[in-house]
């Protein structure tokens, strides 16, 4: 299918591996110029190299005002915005200190609304643009492993919420994707540490994680992350122009809710 987002420019925080990546590789198959953003230059342009002549690396560090405006200089103008920059991290609530709660809030959240804020003026006076939020299936249902994580995705769909109403009768959307438990490299790596330490393979684990922890997925398995990236790819096309202000599960099923 033709997206028709040829020659758009496109700027993914949070690319140069995982979900973040396999957007910004999908977007610049589809003709967008893709900006790829980390926090590392050698990571950010072996990223961009990897994607082709369509991608170019800025790194900056996003979970700080400075790195966003950073990015915001190098970049002043883009089409199309994809906040996925993100951390999560399983720790007793009783254990998160104050020092974590602003750590993810500064990332999770603040790097969304730093630049959604930055970009989306140019996009409504072109009467053309799209800003998708990376959000989770733990911002509707809250892991009680990692409280905090799920707060700053549950903040993500309340930004998707009111940003959206201030593109009435416009061109532009705001959105949100919920992927459900998720094969990027992060999760793969801590997987894989769990699983050696209860002496398990890594597809027994698997097994065992959506008997017990995700037991409502439909799909049974770790979604892949070229899978998450093909619903922001089509949410950020002119194919998706009647959704706006939605929140899109791509989550195997975990929810129980059909909206």
């Amino acid at each position: 299918m033709n997206l028709q987002l040829e020659n758009k420019t496109g700027l993914v925080t949070g690319s140069t591996k995982g979900i973040g990546f396999a957007i910004a590789r999908l977007l610049a198959a589809e003709g967008v110029n893709v900006i790829v953003n980390g926090r590392s230059n050698d990571s950010t342009q072996a990223a961009a190299q990897k994607i082709g002549p369509r991608a170019r690396g800025l790194a900056a560090d996003v979970s700080t005002a400075a790195g966003c405006a950073e990015l915001i200089r190098q970049a002043p103008e883009v089409d199309i915005l994809i906040n996925n920059a993100g951390i999560f991290e399983p720790k007793p609530f009783t254990e998160i200190p104050d020092a974590d709660w602003a750590r993810f809030y500064e990332i999770n959240v603040m790097s969304g609304v730093r630049l959604a804020r930055a970009y989306l003026p140019g996009m409504l006076q072109r009467n053309w643009g799209r800003i998708v939020f990376v959000s989770s299936e733990s911002g509707v249902q809250i892991p009680e492993e990692m409280i905090h994580y799920g707060m700053t995705k549950a903040a993500g769909l309340a930004l998707v919420n009111g940003i959206a109403q201030l593109t009435k009768r416009t061109g532009v959307t705001v959105n949100a994707v919920l992927p459900g438990p998720t094969a990027s490299e992060g999760v793969t790596d801590f997987v894989g540490k769990l699983a050696a330490d209860v002496k398990q393979t890594s597809a027994e684990f698997e097994k065992e994680f959506f008997r017990s922890v995700r037991p409502t997925s439909l799909l049974q398995r770790f979604a892949s992350a070229e899978e998450v990236g093909h619903m922001v790819a089509y949410l950020c096309s002119p194919l998706a122009s009647a959704t706006n202000g939605a929140a899109v599960r791509v989550d195997g099923g975990v929810l129980r809710a059909t909206a």
